[in-house]
């Protein structure tokens, strides 16, 4: 990102935008009953406030438009009203229609960057976290989705099992991806510094959305509906086919093939204990590897 990007604007918007996601992840047994302490009109009308991160960020770049802002007031409320809804709905948490809507637009508008012309260059990154936010109010403090596991207070047990899925992947990933021509291996040493720093982004700005909308919420509504290995494959499929415009212009076949097989890993990182953190561990280890060592 360039420096001139460094405003005060945006690093509030920042701020503002990172805030409930840090929330929901290191004080969860704090942060819902006070949402649920509001009156329902307040409940349903506060995600609205997530616009204001795109009036800073647009405003002082001169690039705000009305339609986006009109968008970011509505979609995080129509999000909160569907999702309580569906707990009304299916008070047995099998998983209803209104939850699997509200996934796919979440999951088609990150993945085919439908709002990202809303966003000065750059700076696209602030829509996919407000989204994730919105899908955060909506699935754990008005859903009251259980089984998620969303609580980024790791313990030894999720750094163990997310390193032991990693050791059982990396084999497999060696072997397909250098016989594909998709894995190339560099013989550099980028320091301790540069690998921590490419590990911490990853985690919080690629597993963490990544592994709580694929495990956490797909994964744990789809095994309510059809088992656990079912629902742990079709997850690490559509995973898969998440990144077919990844590093291309068509298709990426050979990325869709290897990110539906980390996806598998994934999954049985979260199932283990049904934590994100967990898998979260998993995906950012396998994705720095990857970024560090055989891109």
């Amino acid at each position: 990102m360039p420096a001139s990007l460094i405003t005060a604007p945006n690093l509030i918007a920042a701020v503002l935008t990172l805030a409930p996601l840090l929330a929901a992840a290191f004080f969860p047994g704090k942060t819902y009953p006070l949402v649920r302490k509001l009156p329902l009109w307040a409940q349903l009308g506060c995600p609205a406030v997530l616009c204001i991160p795109y009036l800073l960020v647009t405003g002082a770049a001169g690039d705000f438009r009305w339609g986006w802002f009109a968008l970011y007031t509505l979609l995080p409320d129509a999000i909160a009203l569907l999702l309580w809804q569906a707990r009304r709905a299916d008070t047995a948490m099998r998983g209803n229609w209104r939850d699997f809507l509200v996934l796919g637009v979440l999951g088609l508008s990150v993945d085919l960057r439908w709002f990202q012309g809303a966003w000065p260059p750059y700076l696209a990154i602030f829509s996919k976290i407000l989204l994730l936010d919105a899908g955060i109010y909506g699935f754990l403090a008005l859903r009251e989705l259980d089984g998620v596991g969303f609580d980024l207070r790791l313990r030894l047990r999720d750094v163990g099992i997310g390193l032991r899925e990693v050791l059982w992947y990396t084999p497999i990933a060696l072997a397909v991806g250098l016989g594909l021509g998709f894995l190339h291996t560099h013989a550099v040493w980028p320091g301790f510094g540069a690998i921590a720093f490419d590990w911490l982004f990853t985690f919080f700005f690629i597993a963490v959305p990544e592994e709580l909308f694929f495990r956490g919420w797909l994964q744990n509504l789809l095994e309510r509906r059809m088992g656990r290995y079912p629902a742990l494959f079709l997850t690490a499929a559509l995973f898969g086919l998440a990144h077919f415009n990844k590093r291309a212009v068509h298709f990426n076949w050979r990325y869709v093939l290897m990110a539906a097989m980390a996806g598998v890993f994934y999954g049985r990182a979260w199932r283990a204990r049904r934590r994100v953190g967990a898998s979260v561990v998993t995906h950012a280890t396998v994705d720095s590897i990857w970024t560090l060592w055989l891109r």
